[in-house]
Parts: C-alpha cells; structure tokens; sequence
C-alpha cells in the first residue's frame, strides 16, 4: 500500500510547486505598485470598447501598453473610440515616454503631467479636453512632439514652462483656443530643432516675433487669427517649405524671397499687404502653390510659371491691369514714391488702374499730366523719395502735417515747374537744397531742419558776449563800461579757474605717485603677470604664481604662502605653472584655484564676448563650468574656422554657438559648417564627430548640462591617440631619429653641424650632462614682467 500514498504524495508535490512557481511569475512580471494603481485608475476612468483587451490583472499585459522594467513607458490608444475622462492619478506615470489619445471622445478638464521628464511624444488632438493645467510642459525635458488640436480648451496662453522642451521639433495646437502672442521664445535660440510650428485658428494676435529669423521652421501654420503687421522676419527663416498667414490682419509690402530656396507652399489670402509682388517669389523655382486673393497688393499683375497652382481672383487686388503686363510709367513712379513711405495702406485703397489722372486719392491733373501731389496730413512716415523729380510737369508738392523723416532730396531743385515745397510740421533734418527764388519753401515745424542729425542732439550753445537787456539809446561810454566790467569778470573768472585746474592736476598727480608708490612696495605689481624659470639647479621646475592685493583667500594646487609687505594686504604665493598673477596672469580662469568646497566666486564681468557663459554674463557668478562653455567655444572654432562673434555675418549666423548647434542638428548641414581647409576623409569625420559632440555639451544653456573638464580632456585624450603624422618618415630633414632621447638628439645634431659652429654659438647648447640648463638665457629686449594687456 505504500507505493500508492508516495504517489500521491508526488503528485501533490508536484502540484505545490508548478502553483508556486507560476506565482513566482506572476509576482515577476507584476507591473510596479504605482504604476498599476494609476492605470487602474485610468481604467476605471475610461469608458472603453471590448476589443480593447484591458482584462488581464497586470497592466503591463495590456494591449496598446508598454512596459520597460515594471514601469509603464508607452500608452497608445489613439483612434479607438474611447469616452470618460483622465484621472489626477495619472500624474504618478513618471516614467512616461508616450501618450497617445488622439482621435477620441475623451473630456474633462487634462491633468498635471508636471515632471514628466522623460516623456518624448504628447497626442491629444481631436478629443473633447476642457482645459490645460498651468504647468503643462514644467520639467518636460525631453518632449520633441506635442499635438493637441481640435480641442474647446478654456482661454490659454502658451505658458514659458514650454522652454523646458528645448528640443522640441513638432508643436501642432491648431484650434485649441489660444490668446496672447506668439512667444518670442519659440524662436531659433531656445529651440534650434523646431521644425513645425502649427498654431492656426486660435485667437493670437499682434506681429511675428523677430526671434523666428534664422530658425529651421519647415511648416508654419497660423492662418485665421488676429495677428497682423509686417512679414518682414520669414525672408530670414530660409528653411520654410510651407506658410499659411491667409485670414490675418496682416500689411506692408511682401519681403525678399530669393533665400527661401525651399519654399512649395505659399498662403497669403484675405490679408492686407501693399506692393507690389516681388519677382523673388515670382521666380522662385520651387514653387508648387501660391494664394494672393483678396490683398491691396499693387503694380503689375504677376505671372508665375506653369508649374505653380495659383489662387489669384481678379478684381481682388489694386493691379494696374487685369492680366500680366507693364503699367504706366506714372504708375510705377507713384508706387517708387510710395516705396520710400513704406506703401502706406491708404494709397493702396484709393489706387486702382493704370490711370493716375482717374480719381487717385492725392493726385490732380492736367492734360493727363501730373502737376499737384498733396499728401497732406495723412499719417506718413519714411522718407522723401527723389523720384518726385521723375514727375516733370509736377507744380505743387505738398507734404505737411505728416511724420516723415531724413532729408529734402536735392532732385527735387530740378523740376522746371515746381512752385511750391510744403514740408512743414515732419521730423526733417539736414540743410535745405538751394531752390530757384520764385518757389515758395515751407519747412517750419522740422525741429532739425537746416541741421545735421548728429548735431540735432547737441545741446545749442550761446555765444557769452551776447546781451540779454540794454536799450539801444543808452550811451557809448555806458557801453564802453559794461563791457569793461565784463571783461574784467572774464579775466578773473579764467584766472581763479585756472587755479582750481591746477590745483585738480596736481592732486591726481600726487595720488598717482602714491598709487605708484604702493605697488612698488610690493613682491608684484598687482595688474602684473611675469614669466620664469626657477633657478636650475632646484630640485623641481615649478614656479611660484604671485597672487597680490586680494581679500579673497585663494587656495593652492599645492601650496600657499603668505608674505607680508609694509603696506596693508597680503601678497598669497601659489605653487603652480610659470607665472605671477594679480587678482585684480584675473579673469575668471583662476575659479580653478578657488579653495576646495568652493565652487565659484564673484567677479566683475569681465572676458570676450562670444565666450562668456549666459550665467556669467547675466549675473557675474563664476563656476568651473563657465571655463568649460568658453572652451566649447573654442571647439567650435577649430572645427568651423569661424570666430566666436562674427558681426561680418548674418544676425542668424553672428554669434557662433547659436549657429553652430543649429547646424549641428542636420548632418547635411553640419558638413557645410565644417572648415573646407580640414582635409576630411572617413577617420577625419570620425574626430569632428565626436569632437562636434563634445562641444554642444560644453556649450550647453545650462551649467549642469555641461560635462566638468576631466572629462572634455578623456574624449580628446582618446583622439591624441589615434592621430598620426601625415608623413611617416622616422628622420626629419637633419637625419634625427625622432625616437631619440633629446640629449641624444642634441648630441647628433651638434655633431652634424659642428663643422658650421663656431664657439660663440655653442653657448646657446645646452650641456648634456645636466638637461636642467637647456632653457636658453632671456633674448635682448625680452621684458622682466608683462601684463595682460600685452598679449592682447
């Protein structure tokens, strides 16, 4: 009977541990407690389909979840005809990379996702969100797409905890209910990866910000809002493929297209630009769709080419003709005039036609010649154009009561019928042309007029002998007298200032020679840094740096001293390097110095722009990491051969670091940004590579982005290693093996050369028996000491 009961026993064994096993397995592969309880929570929230597949007991077994080490990363349910809403516990999903709702019927008002910092992709659009948490984007470090269109959010500004995002390259919240402007900061500074920005059918209003020249935008959506001014930034924003301003208040003339060589898509409609079409966008090649409907654009019609789809309904513009063709020559030199004024949009609404004589606001005739222009008090700005002399029957110009600006050009003396220059009550400046007598020349009300524009500011100077009262009946010998008297207070006057001069001078003379003086008494001059050697017969060749005149205790690399001097101070003695350095060679290169514990001081602002940490140069607040972004800087100069400020260049592509990390997003990009000297090959790109790296860390907006020195120095130690002379010969041209000890070298080239050596040369070698004595003897007219402003 014993064999029966071990049976089942066995099997009863057996059972425990397959049920303890698959325990086991489920306990490891459970997802974490947090996360589970807030997917629960979203679970319960959520009114969602069968098809779905949330059933099982463990989230991360869930369909359209993802799970990296027990914490959920991904949750993609877009497009799956969910309703209900978001619960707050879905803020406990830290570890959050993708979110994806889109296309649903999910409401209520989004929770906090306040510290999402590794969250990359946000997908709300088209659902039914109600609102947006203040702290939306705050800590999203490395958010690159967000899309929440479609959505009746309450009234909302896009918030600056955005900028968090830096590398944000997809922002898309076309009809979310946006106010305000369009930030400043979605420019090319504070997110040089931005390649769509779409923000159509909100309510923005005011201008395009100036910030969004030289950015990478490919896609720019902001059609149907209130935004309005000019469009002057885009000529600047040469990486535009498609723009959609259509809907908006937006004038002034349309700017040059020639540098958006990538431009397809182009919509203008229902706006209130003036001008004429520039050919730039006329011929631009690659041009696919252009709309210009309904604008107060000038000139000749434009003629694209056949390839180009274009929306352009008649009679919707101020063309001077109803197809391509040139207008009349009045009518290009009126809109030449106008030019100069900025095509005000009052001339574009009342200029119609290719007849000026018919009805043109401002403009009267006679015998289908131009003789009065009258533009009087009409809101003008800009200048005066010459080409009014182009208008040869022109007998009266009026421009009064406007706020023009510059000169009077000397072209207009040149009209053989003018009678009449009106030019009162503007802000014109400069000396009036000289005009034949019969004309009448009103230019009162110009506070500048007969002066130049640098002298407009001077403070108007009296001459002192003019009298301020007299009476012409008085007198000549109680003239006589006055003017002796004040003859006298002159003569005494000068004298006694004179003195007080001399007095001035004499002090400052006497404090400099105490000044002198001072620092003189001590070790070093404390605007001073002196270069050499110790002794050579010292047990080390390191010198002592000289720190002088500071109330700042510098720490040493090794040792300090302090020496007193008979006047106040300390003089502090740092064993380090070859030189003597004032802390008044200090720049902030000296933080290194600091004593341990203290990672940085206060300095004056002081170093070469183009250099300077945003940190330091804002707040003067020294760290080590101020050194490491200025040697990013130079980084950026060896691989580019471009200077850190280069004010010869574009203001998108001046300052180097600005424009070197937008290169640096785009490979293709980035090989235009490399020095053509650098002879490349696949090794060589290899190096800029890395090297390319290292240098947008060093130059990173935040310093504990920045990598500490240690660790620049170990990427290019790694380079020093793998880099090799072009030319592997072991000789030079003197047959030294360049495997030699130095000695060895020495004494092989002594004897190559000991034939052409006469014996006062051979005291410029060192002796070979003690290598100590091979630093050459200070040249004729090598200082004892320089300060920094010589090796400037």
């Amino acid at each position: 009977m014993k064999p029966p009961i071990f049976g089942l026993k066995l099997q009863a064994f057996s059972l425990f541990l397959s049920v303890l096993c698959s325990a086991i397995l489920f306990v490891e592969s459970q997802t974490s407690p947090d996360d589970a309880s807030a997917m629960l929570a979203l679970k319960k929230s959520l009114i969602l389909p069968e098809s779905i597949g949330w059933s099982d007991s463990d989230p991360c077994n869930w369909n359209h979840v993802v799970c990296a080490e027990k914490r959920v990363t991904r949750i993609q349910i877009g497009r799956q005809n969910v309703q209900g809403t978001l619960p707050q516990e879905l803020s406990s999903l830290t570890q959050l990379e993708r979110l994806e709702l889109q296309w649903n019927n999910i409401s209520g008002p989004l929770p906090s996702l306040k510290g999402f910092n590794s969250l990359q992709v946000l997908m709300l659009s088209n659902n039914q969100f109600s609102s947006i948490p203040a702290d939306l984007f705050t800590g999203m470090s490395s958010l690159t797409s967000v899309e929440i269109d479609n959505n009746p959010f309450s009234a909302w500004e896009i918030p600056e905890s955005l900028k968090n995002a830096s590398t944000l390259q997809n922002f898309s919240a076309n009809s979310a209910n946006i106010t305000g402007k369009i930030p400043a900061f979605l420019g090319a500074d504070e997110f040089p990866g931005l390649t769509n920005l779409h923000l159509a059918l909100n309510n923005l209003e005011g201008e395009l910000p100036s910030s969004f020249s030289g950015s990478q935008i490919e896609s720019l959506w902001l059609n149907g809002q209130k935004l309005g001014g000019e469009i002057g930034v885009i000529q600047n924003m040469t990486y535009l493929k498609e723009v959609w301003l259509h809907g908006n208040g937006f004038s002034g003339p349309l700017p040059d297209f020639s540098g958006l060589k990538n431009l397809e898509s182009l919509s203008l409609r229902d706006n209130s630009f003036t001008g004429p079409v520039p050919l730039s966008l006329v011929n631009l090649n690659s041009l696919k769709i252009v709309n210009l409907t309904n604008n107060l654009l000038q000139g000749p019609m434009p003629k694209f080419k056949e390839s180009v789809s274009v929306d352009m309904t008649n009679d919707t513009n101020r063309f001077c003709l109803p197809q391509p063709g040139d207008c009349d020559f009045r009518v290009n030199t009126l809109l030449s005039i106008a030019r100069s004024m900025d095509y005000p949009r009052k001339f574009s609404e009342n200029w119609k036609g290719n007849d000026p004589c018919t009805d043109w606001f401002g403009i009267t005739c006679n015998n289908r010649n131009i003789t009065i222009v009258n533009f009087q008090s009409m809101g003008l700005t800009g200048t005066i154009s010459p080409d009014f002399a182009s208008l040869k029957s022109l007998q009266r110009l009026i421009l009064a009561d406007n706020n023009l600006t510059g000169t009077i050009p000397e072209e207009l003396t040149t009209l053989p019928g003018l009678t009449k220059l009106d030019v009162s009550n503007n802000q014109l400046h400069g000396k009036v042309p000289a005009f034949r007598i019969n004309i009448i020349v009103k230019t009162n009300g110009n506070p500048d007029i007969g002066k130049d524009k640098s002298a407009s500011s001077s403070p108007r100077m009296t001459s002192p002998n003019t009298p301020n009262s007299g009476s012409e009946s008085e007198g000549g010998s109680q003239k006589d007298q006055k003017k002796s008297r004040n003859w006298i207070g002159v003569v005494v006057f000068s004298v006694i200032g004179g003195i007080f001069v001399l007095c001035l001078i004499g002090l400052a003379a006497f404090c400099l020679y105490k000044s002198k003086q001072k620092r003189f008494s001590r070790v070093q001059s404390p605007n001073a840094m002196v270069v050499h050697p110790r002794h050579s017969g010292s047990e080390n060749d390191s010198v002592k740096i000289t720190v002088a005149g500071s109330s700042i205790s510098v720490g040493a690399i090794s040792e300090t001293h302090t020496v007193s001097t008979s006047e106040t101070g300390n003089i502090q003695m740092v064993e380090a390097s070859n030189m003597v350095i004032s802390i008044q060679v200090a720049d902030f290169g000296l933080v290194r110095l600091a004593p341990e514990g203290k990672g940085s001081i206060e300095t004056r602002i002081a170093g070469t722009f183009g250099y300077l940490a945003p940190e330091y140069a804002v707040t003067g607040r020294v760290t080590t990491k101020v050194d490491v972004f200025s040697f990013g800087v130079i980084l950026m100069e060896l691989i580019t051969g471009r200077k850190a400020l280069d004010e010869s260049q574009p203001e998108e592509s001046m300052h180097l670091v600005t424009w070197f990390r937008r290169m640096h997003l785009n490979k293709d990009t980035f090989g235009k940004a490399i020095d053509p000297t650098i002879d490349r090959n696949e090794e060589t790109l290899a190096s800029i590579s890395t090297v390319a790296e290292l240098a947008g860390h060093c130059c990173a907006r935040e310093p504990y982005q920045r990598p500490d020195m240690g660790h620049a120095v170990n990427v290019l130690s790694s380079l020093v290693e793998l880099w090799k002379p072009s030319d592997q010969c072991s000789e030079d041209i003197y047959g030294i093996d360049l495997d030699m000890s130095l000695p060895q070298a020495l004494k092989k080239w002594q004897q190559l050369e000991g034939s052409h050596a006469d014996s006062s040369s051979s005291s410029y070698l060192p002796s070979l028996d003690n290598t100590q004595t091979s630093i050459p003897t200070r040249p004729y007219g090598f200082a004892e000491s320089f300060t920094s402003a010589d090796g400037r």
